[in-house]
């Protein structure tokens, strides 16, 4: 999947070489790392006898969901040029209140569903319009909902897990269809969905266009505020459904839970090549990152490596990758001119 940083409706195209240089770039940036990705599952399936075994593959492709899941939304939200840091909170914030509305309150669970998305989603638009309408850069609002929303969930269960009802589609959500995690289902769906946005809509056309001159933007008659404030409100819906997700995998509502998901996220979006400079990226790229990450956290715990070092894996490989993607923005400038 290829990006181009074209504003639509302006009637105007990138040149031939502008658009084979993006071409090359990403599919250079997706190409080496299904390739790392590939050497890596070979190394790791010599290194335990229990890493390719059926069963972990499962496991593998549940516990990328529970990072592609907010990854989809991320993408586009880095391709605009923002950046979104309080999504582990909100994933734990929000399922305390699916088991707040559904087990204390005793709201259906279909009402608790959707009440727990809505919200989801005001707030996250509340942080896109904060970005709009003052200007106030997104890492500083969502900075600041990563500390409230995670203080609202410590406060409001003691920092204790909220059961939730009894109920077969959570526990469904939560388990497996046949062999498969429906998590990972889930997952692939919305990848689906995101990716036909991302290149097939006006609206993804647009996020591009925003996120590689936002002012340029604006002239062309794009309406960058809504822009924004569409990308926070699915960054916090999406949130919003993997705290609904976790609720069902741990039969209630955690304050703790998906703690440092806000960095995995980030690292797989920016390993998959998308510029943290805005206007580059693509959601294929994501999913590559996704299995990668997931793969080496997977593969560092199987293999008995310390939960520290792992932490400092993480770390090296978002440093690495946006180091690999200014080498090939650089690249692709110089063969510009």
């Amino acid at each position: 999947m290829t990006t181009t940083n074209v504003a639509p409706g302006t009637g105007a195209a990138p040149t031939t070489s502008r658009r084979r240089i993006s071409l090359t770039s990403q599919q250079l940036n997706e190409g080496g790392l299904a390739v790392a990705l590939i050497v890596l599952v070979v190394v790791l399936s010599f290194s335990s006898d229990y890493f390719a075994t059926v069963d972990n593959m499962w496991a593998i492709l549940g516990d990328a969901a529970l990072v592609g899941i907010v990854a989809w939304a991320s993408t586009l939200v880095i391709v605009a040029g923002e950046i979104d840091i309080s999504v582990g909170p909100a994933v734990a914030f929000w399922s305390v209140i699916l088991a707040e509305l559904n087990g204390k309150i005793d709201l259906p669970l279909p009402v608790a569903v959707l009440v727990t998305l809505v919200g989801g989603a005001l707030v996250g638009a509340f942080a896109g319009w904060l970005r709009a309408r003052f200007g106030v850069p997104s890492f500083i609002v969502t900075l600041g909902l990563w500390s409230a929303l995670r203080g609202l969930a410590q406060f409001l269960t003691n920092a204790l897990p909220i059961p939730v009802g009894p109920s077969p589609f959570l526990d469904r959500l939560g388990g497996k269809i046949g062999p498969v995690p429906a998590s990972a289902i889930l997952m692939i769906v919305l990848f689906l969905i995101f990716a036909f946005v991302a290149q097939r809509t006006a609206y993804g056309r647009s996020v591009y266009a925003v996120g590689g001159n936002a002012r340029a933007a604006l002239l062309t008659g794009i309406n960058v505020s809504r822009i924004r404030v569409i990308l926070f409100a699915t960054s916090g819906a999406m949130a919003a459904l993997l705290g609904i997700v976790f609720a069902g995998r741990l039969a209630s509502g955690n304050s703790g839970a998906a703690q440092g998901l806000e960095f995995s996220v980030i690292a797989a979006v920016v390993v998959g090549g998308t510029s943290l400079a805005g206007g580059r990226g693509s959601m294929l790229g994501t999913l590559l990152g996704v299995l990668f990450i997931t793969v080496i956290g997977n593969g560092l715990v199987i293999l008995g490596v310390n939960s520290y070092v792992q932490d400092v894996v993480r770390g090296g490989l978002i440093v690495a990758a946006v180091l690999i993607n200014m080498l090939l923005a650089n690249r692709g400038r110089a063969t510009s001119h």
